[in-house]
């Protein structure tokens, strides 16, 4: 096809993602490489966002594609209820990674069936029906993840199903009360939470959902002590703690997994994106080694065609290597820190920014109309005059490729980025929030 007839064809057949339809015209991609890929014209874009924030290892990455092809010759399917030795080792790794009271791993097709899987494990294991999460989440799309997720891409599954219940974030930046330090704002809310738990009846709490760090929704980053007083909650109700690392997960935060920056395990943890960096599809669900052997004597009544699928877990024992082998941990560190020291620069610079948050390769640029009110620079929900969407349509026409949630511009590059490629792309953000007047 020509790049013409590629955009015809994909608007003319297919419904593209949270978009009204109409006027859509998708970039024709061609190619990609490292942190880049183009179009037919020879245009070469900068992936700021990793895609999804799932092209963790970028584009073209040879280990990955020859693992993937390798597996192939042998055999591209396999029934879940065989064994499979790339099913067997990925587990194994998996498990490997995570903290010592890991036991097993259930293996999906993505974020969204991890974390329904995840609320459908920690009921059963309970005997309880109800689950905490959180306002600003996003769980995934389904019907049972959907429920899950707190921000407006909830509202078509309303009215929701019954027992899913909604907290607030330790969302410092625009909380109206001015706390001391982070430690008393983690207080405060953990309180609060406690609170709200007793209320719905603790004996009725299956589980409290999180991400670990709220992603799309604004790179909220748990203060200190918070994550710590959310596990003391969990363990003095039986309640188990959920922790969603489709996004934070594999190497994203600077650790491995994004609540390993906290002193805290988790008795299950979701997981995908960054397990095959999206080169084939694939998610999962990490299980504590009491809920593994729960299972043993009761029916684990979950069960997906594709669970494990070979070609996916070929993915994912490869990119598992390339981290480590690859000291892909000690590049985000380091490229992080010049990240974080140029955001707090764009902070000081531009009045249009409120607030930057960032942790490892993790970051967001959050915008107001007014610094003293904090008032963002759109309205909760909306974007009634296409602000957020003119911004980034500006940075695609500089070849720096994200996208906007809200009032927030998500900067979160693959992994392998340099920090020579990093201080060229944001270069063109820093330029494109000189254009908004506040």
């Amino acid at each position: 096809m020509t790049p013409e007839e590629i955009t015809r064809t994909s608007t003319t057949y297919n419904l593209q993602s949270w978009s009204k339809q109409k006027g859509l015209n998708p970039i024709p991609v061609k190619g990609g490489e490292g942190i880049y890929f183009w179009d037919h014209s020879g245009k070469k874009y900068a992936d700021m966002s990793s895609q999804l924030v799932n092209l963790n290892l970028g584009h073209g990455n040879r280990a990955i594609i020859d693992a993937i092809k390798d597996q192939a010759e042998k055999y591209c399917y396999i029934s879940p209820s065989y064994g499979s030795e790339p099913r067997a080792e990925l587990a194994k790794m998996l498990v490997e990674l995570m903290p010592d009271n890991i036991g097993k791993v259930f293996f999906t097709n993505a974020g969204a069936d991890a974390n329904e899987n995840a609320i459908k494990m920690a009921r059963m294991y309970t005997g309880r029906y109800k689950v905490f999460s959180r306002y600003r989440s996003y769980h995934g799309s389904t019907f049972g993840a959907g429920n899950l997720t707190g921000e407006p891409r909830r509202y078509p599954l309303e009215p929701g199903i019954p027992g899913f219940v909604k907290f607030f974030d330790p969302y410092i930046y625009r909380e109206p009360i001015e706390f001391a330090s982070e430690e008393a704002a983690s207080a405060y809310y953990v309180a609060k939470l406690r609170e709200q738990v007793c209320y719905e009846g603790s004996d009725k709490v299956a589980a409290i959902v999180m991400e670990t760090i709220t992603g799309s929704n604004g790179i909220i980053i748990p203060p200190k002590g918070y994550l710590e007083g959310v596990r003391k909650i969990c363990d003095d109700y039986g309640i188990m703690m959920i922790c969603d690392e489709v996004m934070a997960g594999f190497g994203r935060t600077g650790k491995m997994f994004g609540f390993q920056n906290w002193n805290i395990k988790p008795d299950l943890v979701s997981f995908a994106k960054g397990v095959t960096c999206g080169y084939v599809q694939l998610g999962g669900v990490a299980v504590s080694k009491k809920i593994a052997a729960f299972f043993d004597d009761n029916v684990l009544s979950c069960g997906l065609t594709y669970s494990g699928h070979p070609l996916a877990c070929a993915a994912g024992i490869a990119c598992v290597k390339y981290y480590t082998e690859h000291k892909v941990l000690d590049n985000v560190n380091k490229v992080g820190k010049t990240l974080g020291e140029i955001l707090e620069a764009m902070k000081k610079k531009h009045e249009c920014v409120g607030d930057v948050r960032y942790i490892g390769l993790f970051a967001a640029v959050e915008l107001v109309k007014n610094r003293k009110t904090k008032e963002p620079l759109v309205p909760y929900g909306k974007d009634p005059d296409g602000v957020m969407k003119g911004l980034v349509g500006k940075l695609a026409q500089k070849g720096f490729m994200t996208y906007s949630h809200e009032n927030m511009i998500l900067v979160a590059p693959p992994l392998i980025i340099t920090e020579e490629q990093l201080r060229e792309e944001m270069k063109k953000l820093d330029e494109v929030l000189g254009e908004v007047k506040a």
